[in-house]
């Protein structure tokens, strides 16, 4: 047995049958040696009361509580607990409806070494696309019908020696390793694109990533904001959703989504098997003629500037309170000074779904040409004055 110890880390909101499975898990596979770490995400479900009365008996167990009035996030409660509850150099970030499988503590931390990330594999239930860097199996939707012993049955036949560079939760790291980036990017609290972040990061700053296959957890997957009626099983067996993704989640994954592509210059971007792609970041003006309220929505997150002949104040009140960027530093007027690396001058009446591709694709169409100078493609018109990149300067966070 490793002489490491391991902090999980577990904000939860609403969860609690999950969470106390989870917990359960831990103790039972995994032992008492590692400490747990929660955080209450101002819960009504008596989520805050169970965590006191585990506390009492559970020595190793830290709690921490978000008063309200409204939630924080687990983008949020993560770094508080990594920063101020937990106690041990090693700290893995954990899902509330995950349950530990004997064994994943000391197969994570058998490969873990100071400048990695190690995440154990996911086997779920197929509530979502199967894909090379989970397993698809059907052991139960809910904890009243976990079918444990079959899971046991499975996993003490199919433990396999690979190893790939994806990352997703659960996932270990140094505390410092952690700390040194500054952690979770706030800008995406309450949740939804803070791990495609903090991921990226870890890779440019030189973390190697590692997923192993000899540690498993079992995931029930999304029993918090985004689908919060859980899961349910049809006469025939198949299993989905109840209902639809919550219009909370919806909304809010909107505004990370927008957030993320201010900060990186496009989407999420991974390989199959989660580890992150991540195009150059440039520093790149539109200048925009015949630009309305609605295509300034749909342009300004994808660039550092845009120059416009419209009204921006409109967009500006209304897009504010949804980000951490100052939209009166990004958008001005078309007649103002432009001295963006790159510019992109184009007729907004011009575009259309096809050619809205290019400015998705932005980044790698500049990599790949390599060329400075002024160019046209389509409707736009490039003036290419520098190829510097600002990726490696997104790596610290420094809020």
């Amino acid at each position: 047995m490793s002489e490491k110890i391991i902090s999980f880390i577990q904000p939860s909101r609403n969860n609690l049958k999950y969470l106390k499975w989870s917990y359960n898990s831990i103790r039972k596979n995994l032992g008492y040696r590692h400490e747990i770490c929660w955080a209450d995400d101002f819960s009504d479900d008596g989520t805050w009361e169970w965590m006191q009365e585990i506390a009492e008996k559970d020595g190793n167990v830290k709690i921490h509580r978000n008063e309200g009035p409204t939630r924080l996030g687990h983008t949020i409660l993560y770094d508080t607990l990594v920063n101020e509850y937990a106690t041990n150099d090693i700290v893995m970030i954990y899902h509330a409806d995950m349950y530990a499988c004997p064994g994943m503590d000391e197969a994570v931390l058998d490969k873990l070494t100071e400048g990695s990330v190690v995440s154990a594999t996911r086997i779920e239930p197929p509530l979502h696309p199967d894909g090379p860097e989970k397993v698809l199996l059907d052991f139960g939707i809910e904890p009243e019908e976990f079918d444990e012993q079959g899971l046991l049955s499975w996993l003490s036949e199919e433990r396999t020696e690979k190893y790939t560079q994806g990352i997703f939760a659960p996932w270990a790291i140094h505390k410092k390793d952690f700390q040194k980036i500054g952690g979770h990017d706030p800008l995406y609290a309450p949740q939804s694109k803070e791990d495609s972040d903090i991921f990226n990061r870890f890779q440019l700053a030189g973390y190697r990533t590692i997923q192993t296959f000899q540690g498993f957890v079992y995931h029930m997957t999304c029993r918090g904001s985004r689908f919060k009626d859980g899961a349910m099983r049809n006469p025939a067996g198949q299993v989905f959703m109840k209902g639809r993704e919550s219009s909370e989640w919806l909304a809010q994954n909107l505004r990370s989504t927008r957030n993320f592509i201010r900060k990186w210059g496009h989407m999420v971007n991974h390989d199959q098997y989660l580890k992150p792609v991540i195009p150059p970041k440039y520093d790149i003006g539109f200048v925009v003629e015949n630009c309305d309220y609605n295509m300034l929505n749909e342009l300004e997150p994808w660039c550092s500037n845009i120059y416009v002949d419209t009204f921006a104040e409109d967009y500006i009140n209304k897009e504010q309170p949804d980000t951490r960027f100052d939209l009166n530093e990004r958008i001005y007027s078309i007649d103002s000074e432009k001295t963006n690396d790159i510019i992109i001058s184009f007729d907004a009446e011009k575009l259309t779904p096809q050619n809205f591709q290019i400015i998705v694709n932005i980044s790698e169409m500049i990599k790949d040409s390599g060329d400075l100078g002024e160019m046209e493609y389509d409707i736009f018109k490039f003036n290419i004055k520098s190829l510097k990149t600002y990726e490696k300067e997104l790596i610290v966070c420094e809020s």
